[in-house]
């Protein structure tokens, strides 16, 4: 897509996804390049969005996706939940820590709402929208809907995990939905058919018509 995609400041939101300290270099759970996003990020918010909301992973000490609550297990086992498999992850986002905080040099000021997740002990969370069992929601659906909202665009970590998630959730919720690549790292976890998670969430939410854009390509 080339450059010229106008925006409705009414009905268009910026999503930024976990922007936070423990998901950038130096982190417990590290997305190679993940600080390189954030003056992009700020260029969105500054120059392009006039709401956005902003999500944070707040996970409790010993929380149920920390291969540490797993005795012999290890970060990036895949182990079955009640609610499906689930990716073992190191340690992170720990409530009140301070790499669970939103990173420090984000700009924050048109950011109306953060939607915390993962908070539940016993249940994981990726999606903006719905946590890991697919029925419980965050309560953003509403907050949209009840705003205006048309159009979804997304940004932050992990493209291929929460951003993905999210993605995929805004479209089947009947919001036309864009990831910003530029604006977006993923950890890339290789997977059985040779290809990597990247990979299978670009081809998965091109199916459901999400749309890859870069951030030059907003008018």
């Amino acid at each position: 897509m080339g450059a010229g995609l106008k925006l409705e400041p009414r009905t268009d939101v910026l999503g930024v996804v976990d922007l936070q300290a423990s998901f950038m270099p130096g982190g417990e759970l590290p997305v190679a390049g993940g600080h390189n996003i954030i003056p992009i990020v700020n260029g969105l918010l500054q120059n392009h969005f006039r709401h956005a909301f902003a999500t944070q992973d707040w996970h409790p000490a010993g929380h149920t996706s920390f291969a540490s609550a797993h005795p012999g297990r290890k970060p990036y086992d895949v182990v079955s939940m009640p609610y499906g498999p689930q990716i073992l992850w190191p340690d992170h986002a720990v409530q009140g820590t301070k790499h669970a905080e939103l990173h420090h040099d984000l700009d924050s000021h048109r950011i109306e709402l953060i939607i915390r997740k993962g908070w539940r002990p016993e249940l994981d969370s990726y999606s903006a929208f719905l946590e890991n069992d697919g029925r419980t929601p965050t309560g953003l659906k509403g907050w949209l809907i009840d705003r205006g909202v048309r159009r979804l665009f997304l940004c932050g970590l992990a493209a291929d995990f929460c951003v993905a998630w999210s993605a995929e959730d805004a479209a089947r919720a009947g919001f036309e939905t864009f990831v910003i690549e530029d604006a977006t790292r993923g950890i890339g976890l290789e997977q059985p058919d040779g290809h990597t998670s990247l990979d299978h969430a670009k081809e998965r939410l091109t199916g459901l018509g999400v749309t890859f854009i870069r951030s030059t390509d907003l008018a």
